[in-house]
């Protein structure tokens, strides 16, 4: 009887003494009170829509195609999914510890007397999860599994973004190369033009130099610009799992789709639907999880535990036909590990706290994220407008220029001048504009639109 009641005090002082010192800091709860912060964004939107998923943002069915064919053949989409699919599995395994486990084993011996003997054994165990430390267990791995589940729908997200962006690019290059090529086709008419002038008498071969100086540069620059669109080619098909692709696979891509202004709300709704924080979140939970686990590991277990046993002289003989049973239950208290329990406590808290810190690092990167994509698109406006009326104003000075110096009224320098100035505020427009596009694409993201309403 003194042993019984001294086994039961030392249960029930390592269990005041565990859930005595178990943390008191739900850094989950304060994770979602740091959302509801009851402010809004900086920036009024004129011009937006509500949207529910970021191919709305481009509708487009040639975007819609590369973005399916990305989401499923992208080998760092297919690894996220992987992951998502071992959490399940693992989740699978901590449950398997909720329920009874159960042996069986049959054997055979030869004795001194040459007789044979043989043993038939049903072993079954349960521990019985008094402090829900299973229950802790399977809630981590659980917890896990819905971070992964976020963690794949925002990588779903940004690979979907990265491809609009993608093709929006392979169109800015084809566009640049475009413009440059029409700028060395205006190079090579002014050396046609000069060398009339000095047939007629109106100039000098140093004009011709200096206009063929212009037109070796534009090749080089055509040279670059036709890099630079087969290399956007070629990332576009990086994203799709491809090695390369030509153009005639996005011939749509000629002119900028319309790309719709996304409807910024509330932060803390914006905020809320994002996948990288949630899956910030349930990474919290899941450590909260695991610190219980690891604090409970400081308390007793009780498991039961019931075997059926037989032999004989023959298989058929061992097989329970007159089976002797055995029932036990048992309580194991840990008493001494060398501190690996408590040092085990230690990393768990550890563990809960890092990953509340990577929440809010998330959860700042997101604000900061939504309030630059919103700044950027007003900026982008008025860069375009300024531009705009830039480029207008360098038209009508090449058209005037062009006639001066087609009667030797204007230097050879300054219709050049002009004439690579029109050029470049040509293709400055041209990115600009893929700028504000990308941005739009990029808002989306941010305010947490994903690849399915």
């Amino acid at each position: 009887m003194n042993v019984k009641l001294s086994m039961l005090a030392i249960g029930i002082s390592c269990l005041i003494s565990g859930c005595a010192s178990q943390s008191e800091t739900h850094y989950s709860e304060q994770a979602l009170e740091s959302l509801y912060t009851g402010e809004s964004w900086s920036l009024e939107q004129s011009n937006a829509k509500r949207t529910t998923s970021l191919v709305e943002l481009m509708p487009v069915a040639q975007v819609q195609r590369l973005i399916d064919e990305a989401l499923q053949h992208n080998p760092g989409l297919q690894q996220t999914l992987i992951t998502l699919k071992q959490s399940r599995v693992r989740e699978t395994s901590a449950n398997a510890s909720r329920l009874p486990q159960a042996s069986t084993s049959l054997s055979g011996s030869k004795s001194e007397n040459g007789e044979n003997v043989y043993s038939a054994a049903l072993n079954v165990s349960w521990e019985l999860d008094v402090w829900n430390r299973i229950g802790n267990s399977v809630s981590a791995a659980e917890f896990t599994s819905q971070s992964n589940a976020a963690a794949l729908q925002s990588a779903q997200a940004t690979l979907a973004a990265s491809v609009m962006q993608a093709y929006l690019d392979v169109i800015t290059q084809q566009k640049v190369l475009e413009i440059e090529r029409r700028n060395l086709a205006t190079l090579e008419n002014s050396e046609s033009v000069i060398l009339a002038r000095y047939r007629a008498g109106l100039g000098t071969l140093s004009d011709l130099d200096t206009a063929r100086t212009s037109s070796a540069t534009s090749r080089a620059n055509i040279a670059e610009y036709e890099y630079n669109l087969a290399n956007s080619r070629r990332s576009l098909a990086v994203l799709l799992g491809r090695t390369d692709m030509s153009l005639s696979d996005i011939s749509d891509a000629s002119q900028f789709p319309e790309v719709i202004l996304p409807l910024a709300t509330m932060p803390e709704q914006d905020l809320a639907r994002r996948p990288d924080l949630m899956a910030a979140y349930f990474q919290i939970k899941a450590n909260e999880s695991s610190e219980k686990v690891a604090y409970k590991q400081l308390l007793p277990s009780l498991s039961i535990s019931g075997s059926l046993s037989d032999s004989g002289g023959s298989p058929a003989l061992a097989l329970f036909k007159d089976p002797v049973w055995s029932l036990l239950s048992s309580v194991t208290a840990p008493l001494f590990q060398g501190g690996e329990l408590r040092a085990n406590i230690k990393l768990a808290e550890l563990d809960t706290l890092n990953s509340w810190w990577g929440y809010q690092q998330t959860l700042l990167t997101a604000v900061q994220e939504v309030q630059s994509a919103l700044d950027l698109e007003t900026t982008y406006q008025r860069q375009q407008q300024h531009t705009r009326q830039a480029y207008q104003n360098a038209r009508r000075s090449l058209d005037n220029y062009t006639s001066q110096y087609r009667q030797g009224l204007s230097d050879i320098l300054d219709y050049l001048s002009v004439t690579q100035t029109t050029y470049s505020l040509e293709a400055q427009l041209v990115q600009l504009q893929r700028n504000q596009l990308s941005n739009r694409i990029d808002l989306g993201l941010a305010l947490g639109l994903g690849v399915s309403s």
